[in-house]
C-alpha cells in the first residue's frame, strides 16, 4: 500500500478532514498515528477504555480508503484454525466419494500395492492444495489484491499463544502452510489491534506495533462528535448534556458512560423534544447512559450537584 494509491492518507490534516467526512471526529494525535502507521507499514495497537472509538477507527479507515474491512474478534481459546486457515474437510470427503469409482480404472493392471501407490503419487496431494483451503481472517486479509484493513479486535481477550502466532504474521505478512508452502501478501494489509487493557499485552507484540492510547475525549471534542452524529440537537442542550456526562465520569461507577452512550442520550433527548436538562428529564433517561442499577442510584443521589456542575446548568 503506497501513498500514491491512497491520497486520503497524504498528510495528517488530510486524514483528519477525511475522517470528519466519514463522521469520525478525532484528535491530531489519532490522525498522526494513522499517518505514521501507514507510512511505516506498522500495525497500530490501540488501547483505551471501552467505547472511545477504537474499533470505529479501523472501520472509518476502511471506509475512507474504500478497502474491505476484515475483522477477527478475539476470545479465549482462539486458535490457528479459526484465525488463519483450515482445510475444507467436507469438500475433501465429497470429492473422495465422487472419485472413488474412478480409482478402479486408474489402478487397473497395477501389480501389487507398491505400483498402486506409485500411480496415486503421480497426482500429488491435490486434496491439500489451495482449492481445499478455507482462509480465515488473517489469511484472507493477506489475499486481498488492493490490500485490506485488518481489525484484530480485543486482542487482550486471546491467549499468549495466539500472540506468538501474530508475531510471526505481522513481522513479514506471510504464513507457512506445511502442505502448500509459504503464502506472502502481495499487498500488506493495514492492521489495527484493539485492547481494553483486561490483561497486559506482551512486550514482543508491543514492539511490533505503534502504540496509541485513546482516552475519553475532552468536552470540546465530544461536543464536536455529538454535533457530527446528532446535528439537529440544540447547541445549548448539546453543551449541557456533554458537560453532564463528563461529570458522571468522575463518579466511581461500575461502567463509565462511553461516547456511543453520549450519542444515544443526545438522540433520546431529541426524540423527547427536550429543550433543556432538568432533573425529571435526566432521571427518566439515565438508563440510556448507565447500565447498572447501582450506578443509576449513585447518580440520582448526587443529581442536583451534577446538574449544577460547570456547563450542565
Amino acid at each position: 500500500m503506497h501513498t500514491r494509491d491512497f491520497p486520503q492518507l497524504a498528510s495528517i490534516e488530510v486524514i483528519q478532514q477525511g475522517f470528519e467526512t466519514c463522521g469520525y471526529i478525532c484528535s491530531s494525535k489519532i490522525a498522526t498515528a494513522v499517518y505514521l502507521a501507514f507510512a511505516l507499514r506498522k500495525p497500530i495497537l490501540v488501547e483505551g477504555p471501552p467505547g472511545v472509538g477504537k474499533t470505529e477507527l479501523a472501520k472509518t479507515t476502511a471506509e475512507l480508503l474504500q478497502l474491505p474491512l476484515i475483522r477477527l474478534q478475539c476470545y479465549e481459546g482462539l486458535d490457528e484454525a479459526k484465525a488463519l486457515y483450515e482445510w475444507k474437510y467436507g469438500k475433501q470427503l465429497l470429492y473422495t466419494q465422487v472419485l472413488k469409482e474412478q480409482l478402479g480404472d486408474l489402478l487397473q493392471g497395477a501389480r501389487g500395492l507398491a505400483e498402486s501407490v506409485e500411480r496415486l503419487h503421480r497426482f500429488g496431494d491435490i486434496f491439500y492444495s489451495e482449492q481445499f483451503l478455507e482462509p480465515r481472517p488473517l489469511l484472507k486479509a493477506m489475499q486481498q489484491e488492493r490490500g485490506a484493513i485488518l481489525l484484530i479486535d480485543e486482542v487482550d481477550k486471546s491467549d499468549y499463544e495466539f500472540e506468538s502466532l501474530l508475531l510471526e504474521i505481522l513481522s513479514d505478512y506471510q504464513v507457512s502452510i506445511p502442505e502448500i508452502g509459504t503464502i506472502k501478501a502481495s499487498v500488506s494489509p493495514m492492521v489495527f489491534l484493539t485492547s481494553n487493557n483486561t490483561r497486559d499485552i506482551s512486550d514482543a507484540l508491543k514492539r511490533r506495533c505503534l502504540h496509541l492510547y485513546i482516552p475519553f475525549p475532552s468536552v470540546e471534542l465530544e461536543e464536536r462528535i455529538v454535533r457530527s452524529r446528532v446535528p439537529d440537537i440544540d447547541n445549548q442542550l448539546r453543551h449541557q448534556l456533554v458537560a453532564f456526562v463528563h461529570s458522571l465520569r468522575e463518579l466511581d461507577l461500575k461502567k463509565t458512560p462511553a461516547i456511543s452512550e453520549t450519542i444515544d442520550w443526545a438522540r433520546s433527548l431529541l426524540l423527547l423534544h427536550a429543550r433543556d436538562l432538568d432533573e425529571a428529564m435526566v432521571q427518566n433517561t439515565l438508563n440510556v447512559l448507565l447500565k447498572f442499577e447501582e450506578d443509576i442510584a449513585a447518580a440520582n443521589a448526587g443529581l442536583r450537584k451534577l446538574l449544577r456542575s460547570p456547563g450542565s446548568a
